[in-house]
């Protein structure tokens, strides 16, 4: 997921590109490689349209983009560029969640304290579920089949049902979740921004295993994943990424990002 915040935006510029990565020295002929080789933005897309940024979703099976934008989600076809569709009704939106197996999709809606559900095919609404206050992040965990928001104002996440639409339980943080990943085989981790932490949870139980330190990282915002090697990257506010062991929370490496880090 990547998140776009500038409230001054009018123009999106969806941006297909990689990420050069400047290894130290010692990797010697590793590090002249990436150096020399040949990352670029390979294009741009002039979408236009009203209202911010937020999260934006990548279905590569559709070859869709979903992306937030305040009021309402745009639906961006990947190969033409073009805007083929408009969820709309979804206020204060931060993030889509897709099960692609139930052909639904999920908003979380940050001023109305909702969950939107609607068609993947048609993009026709089904359903509003309420959930915690303030939904932000929002995700879907193959493991326990269920929908997870994190709510900012409330403090907790919310677990939905995708396939009955309805709330199957909400779990207290004792912290503001901003972001969450899972490692589909029974665990989402949840960024507590405030407290500069990762709440590890079993989706199944749902209930908190752990809370971890990201010290010295603070004010934790974008979560991403290697499920394969078990680590989780945590980019933090004060222009540092935290590589975090995901079986027992030790950290493993501290990296240095740039400023106003948001989704990682």
């Amino acid at each position: 997921m990547i998140s776009f915040r500038s409230r001054e935006q009018f123009v999106l510029l969806f941006t297909l590109l990689a990420v050069l990565v400047l290894l130290p020295s010692r990797f010697g002929s590793t590090a002249h490689a990436v150096a020399s080789s040949s990352y670029k933005v390979v294009k741009k897309i002039t979408l236009g349209g009203d209202g911010g940024w937020d999260y934006l979703l990548v279905d590569p099976d559709a070859h869709r983009v979903y992306i937030s934008r305040s009021t309402h989600v745009m639906v961006v076809d990947v190969d033409s560029g073009k805007v083929v569709g408009d969820i709309p009704d979804t206020a204060g939106v931060h993030g889509i969640a897709l099960v692609p197996e139930l052909n639904k999709g999920f908003t979380s809606n940050g001023r109305d304290n909702s969950v939107t559900v609607f068609d993947l095919k048609t993009l026709a609404v089904i359903k509003k579920i309420p959930v915690g206050k303030n939904p932000d992040a929002i995700i879907y965990d193959p493991a326990s089949k269920l929908v997870f928001t994190c709510n900012g104002a409330s403090r907790d996440t919310t677990a939905v049902d995708p396939k009955t639409e309805t709330v199957k339980g909400t779990i207290a943080l004792d912290g503001r979740p901003e972001s969450a990943v899972a490692d589909e085989k029974g665990h989402v981790y949840i960024n507590l921004e405030d407290k500069s932490m990762i709440a590890a949870i079993d989706s199944r139980k749902l209930a908190v295993e752990g809370r971890w330190s990201l010290a010295p990282g603070e004010e934790p915002t974008g979560l991403a994943m290697d499920r394969k090697n078990r680590r989780l990257f945590a980019g933090c506010g004060n222009k540092l990424m935290l590589v975090v062991n995901a079986d027992n929370g030790h950290i493993v490496a501290s990296l240095p990002t740039g400023d106003g880090t948001d989704a990682t």
